[in-house]
C-alpha cells in the first residue's frame, strides 16, 4: 500500500503544476497560487525576492503546500507539509528558467529573482484509488 501512494504522489506532482503555498507570520496564514517544478518530491518555484512571502518563510521557514486536484472529479491531491529553503544558486535557477513561464521576469540573471525550494517532511495523499481515507507518509522513512 506504501509504494502504490508513493507512486500516486508523484503522478500527482507531476501531472499538477499550480498549486497552492501557505505560509505564516504572527501566526496569521496566507496563501497564494505558485508553480511548481520538483526533483524528486522536492517543489521548486520561483517568486521575487521582494514579495511578502520571502519575508514570512525567512520568519517562519514551515510551508503547506496542495497540489492535484481537478473541481468535479474524484481525482487524487496531495499535502504537503515541509521546510522551506530559498535558493539563489544559478543552476537552480537556470533550470527553472528553462522549465517555466518568464512572464514575471525579463531575465534569468534579473537581481530579485530567486527560487524557494519546498523540502517535504510528510504527504498525505486524499482521493487515492486504492483507500477511501487519507494515506499520510513520513517522507523521512522513505
Amino acid at each position: 500500500m506504501k509504494q502504490q501512494a508513493v507512486d500516486q504522489i508523484n503522478a500527482v506532482i507531476r501531472e499538477s503544476r499550480i498549486g497552492v503555498l501557505s505560509t505564516a507570520i504572527n501566526n496569521i496564514p496566507n496563501s497564494r497560487y505558485m508553480i511548481f517544478y520538483n526533483d524528486g518530491l522536492d517543489l521548486y518555484t520561483k517568486t521575487s525576492k521582494q514579495t511578502p512571502k520571502i519575508e514570512e518563510l525567512r520568519s517562519n521557514s514551515n510551508a503547506h503546500v496542495l497540489l492535484g486536484y481537478e473541481e468535479g472529479q474524484h481525482q487524487p491531491y496531495i499535502e504537503i507539509e515541509g521546510q522551506v529553503e530559498i535558493v539563489t544558486n544559478q543552476n537552480t535557477i537556470d533550470w527553472l528558467w528553462k522549465e517555466q513561464d518568464h512572464s514575471f521576469f525579463d531575465s534569468k540573471d534579473d537581481a530579485d529573482l530567486v527560487v524557494i525550494r519546498v523540502i517535504p517532511s510528510r504527504i498525505t495523499l486524499l482521493n487515492s484509488k486504492d483507500s477511501d481515507t487519507p494515506i499520510t507518509i513520513d517522507v523521512s522513512h522513505l
